[in-house]
């Protein structure tokens, strides 16, 4: 019986233009087939992976003495290692094996973090095979007016304990001051179509009810209910009714202040310019205000905004909200509802929000963020984004820099 000759050739050195071109060029007078390749560059330097198999009719000799006389002409390193029939074999079973994304990512990389996540990473059994840099190149001239450092891997196999895992993460992630995402590798990570914000405290870095508070002299008990709420320790309904009862009489001309001033958060505006640029929409959904959700609509180009509309005669606040009030239920059943209106899978769909009435919004989506959010918002999502703006969404998008619209 034939055993075939695999071989695998891995190449090093000075990157040059036609460089992998050279050496396929003498694999295909050869009429070798290559089984697998793979190439990266780092810094100008070349490293080229190639698994080839030894056509039956021929013998490696001749093609490895060729292959080494043309790379000692582009000086560059050439090594060969055999593979055993039964390694490749093992290695071609393996391709059904489950794929992960971990991406990490804050305002540095440092040694210290890759080397704690990657030694958790093997700790569970899983098999690094990729590792991609998503932020841009940085300067050592100047430090960059908003620092961002971001990188993928991609693994292979199964967690030993996925819990376990999700845990360890979450503490590397606190101590290290580093994010870290992990998500399966499925079609639909790169083709999500549809993202949901959170407002208050999401999309913007404030609480508009809390402010509006302040100008009605209730802001101490107001603020008091919000933060219980917001804990998950009151229902949101009756708490809601509660504070907004106290806004009672406050003029129209108060909610225009306000909205004039809104403090759109780090990264906001990177990120959804981006998405619609990808053919993503975009939706707050809010426990807030439509009054407040409208503006950020037509500053930032949302395309839906859903969220609470305040009662309002004689230009004044009745201490009223009008019926139905979107509450934590609300806001799953809205991005479900937004799903549907747009044709594609929750899978597709992300969510981001920091409080605990997000939290069943962030775990019906596909990929459900916690952004700089509570404790228990952040322990019982899937992902957060504790150390940047934003636009460290995109990194879990996995888009690179380099493919970010620029403002």
């Amino acid at each position: 019986m034939y055993t075939p000759e695999i071989i695998l050739i891995t190449v090093s050195g000075e990157d040059k233009p036609g460089l992998t071109a050279e050496l396929t060029k003498i694999l295909a007078d050869y009429k070798i087939n290559i089984l697998d390749i793979g190439q990266a560059v780092i810094h100008e330097t070349l490293s080229l992976g190639i698994m080839i198999e030894i056509p039956k009719e021929s013998e490696s000799a001749p093609v490895l003495k060729e292959l080494l006389f043309k790379a000692h002409r582009l000086n560059v390193q050439l090594r060969f290692n055999p593979v055993d029939w039964d390694d490749y074999e093992q290695w071609v079973n393996a391709q059904g094996k489950s794929r992960y994304i971990l991406t990490v990512f804050g305002r540095k990389l440092t040694a210290l973090q890759i080397a704690a996540i990657s030694d958790t990473v093997a700790k569970q059994q899983l098999n690094i095979e990729q590792i991609h840099r998503l932020s841009g190149r940085i300067s050592l001239n100047s430090e960059p007016q908003v620092p961002r450092a971001c990188v993928e891997f991609t693994l292979r196999g199964e967690p030993a304990n996925l819990s376990e895992l999700n845990k360890s993460l979450l503490e590397l992630s606190q101590a290290l001051n580093i994010d870290i995402g992990f998500q399966p590798d499925t079609m639909y990570r790169r083709n999500r179509r549809l993202v949901a914000f959170d407002m208050d405290s999401t999309l913007i870095q404030t609480e508009v009810i809390n402010e509006l508070a302040e100008y009605a002299g209730v802001g101490s008990e107001v603020a008091e209910i919000t933060e219980l709420a917001m804990q998950g320790q009151l229902d949101f309904k009756e708490s809601f009714k509660r504070r907004v009862g106290l806004l009672k009489g406050l003029e129209i001309s108060v909610l225009e202040e306000i909205a004039n001033r809104l403090p759109v958060t780090e990264g906001a505006k990177r990120l959804i310019d981006t998405l619609h640029a990808m053919g993503y929409k975009t939706a707050i959904i809010s426990g807030g205000f439509t009054y407040f959700g409208e503006v950020l609509k037509k500053q930032l180009g949302i395309d839906y905004v859903i969220a609470n509309e305040l009662d309002i005669k004689d230009g004044k606040l009745t201490g009223k909200v009008i019926e139905p009030i979107i509450d934590a239920e609300g806001k799953a059943q809205t991005l479900a509802l937004l799903a549907e209106k747009e044709g594609i899978r929750l899978e597709q769909t992300v969510a981001i929000g920091d409080g605990a009435n997000d939290l069943p919004m962030i775990n019906l989506a596909g990929l459900g963020i916690a952004f700089h959010a509570k404790p228990l918002v952040k322990a019982n999502a899937k992902q957060a984004i504790s150390n940047m703006g934003l636009d460290g969404v995109l990194y879990l998008l996995g888009v690179r820099d380099r493919e970010v619209i620029k403002l």
